[in-house]
């Protein structure tokens, strides 16, 4: 266990360092590596199968569709566990995270590639919304109902359903073109780190309560 958070927190430590770098040249005016050698493959996407599966599934991160499903789950967390706990948690967090997300953009000020109004692609390009706020969002979706699912075949079935749900919301950004790659990619990061964070509010709370 000590040695799986280990490499999880070097993990995050490193893709702090490179956002940092990437950070400082997007201020500077320049563009990342990464970005330069991605930019061409997005104009091959336009008018094609891939691009129109992409534009459905980048709803599933737009604020349209998350404020009303954020609100149902958190009502049906509540519900589910009888408790108040899991729902503030969760509505709270993700509501927190988005605007973390916002803040981010603001300090950083980067131009998006190109503007979507119909797909929620306006503003502040990094770091990816659709990227940081779904993995905090479906991320706890799947970690409150491990703890109600006894089976563990279902349990990793659904890990894996939201892991690809959160990596296909977040590359449609790319994929539409709305969003660098270097701006989903940092939102998986920071999103993460919310995700992990939150978690560990629920489960501090929760020792807390359970020892009074």
């Amino acid at each position: 266990m000590k040695r799986r958070h280990l490499v999880l927190t070097s993990f995050i430590l490193v893709m702090l360092i490179v956002i940092s770098i990437w950070i400082v040249k997007i201020i500077r005016g320049q563009v990342p590596l990464i970005d330069s050698w991605t930019r061409a493959l997005v104009d091959t996407f336009p008018d094609t199968y891939i691009y129109s599966f992409f534009r459905v599934i980048t709803n599933l991160g737009s604020e349209s569709f998350m404020y009303p499903f954020v609100a149902v789950v958190t009502i049906l967390l509540v519900i589910g566990f009888r408790d108040w706990l899991p729902g503030v948690v969760f509505g709270l967090g993700v509501f927190l995270t988005h605007k973390a997300n916002n803040l981010i953009k603001d300090l950083v000020a980067r131009e998006r590639p190109s503007i979507l109004e119909e797909a929620n692609a306006v503003g502040e390009s990094f770091p990816s919304g659709h990227a940081m706020v779904p993995i905090v969002c479906y991320g706890l979706i799947s970690y409150f109902l491990a703890k109600k699912i006894k089976s563990t075949r279902i349990v990793l079935v659904l890990q894996v359903f939201f892991a690809l749900l959160v990596c296909l919301i977040g590359i449609s950004r790319y994929v539409i073109n709305v969003h660098y790659l270097t701006d989903i990619i940092a939102g998986f990061v920071f999103g993460f780190m919310c995700l992990l964070a939150l978690i560990f509010v629920y489960e501090w709370v929760h020792k807390l309560r359970s020892r009074s």
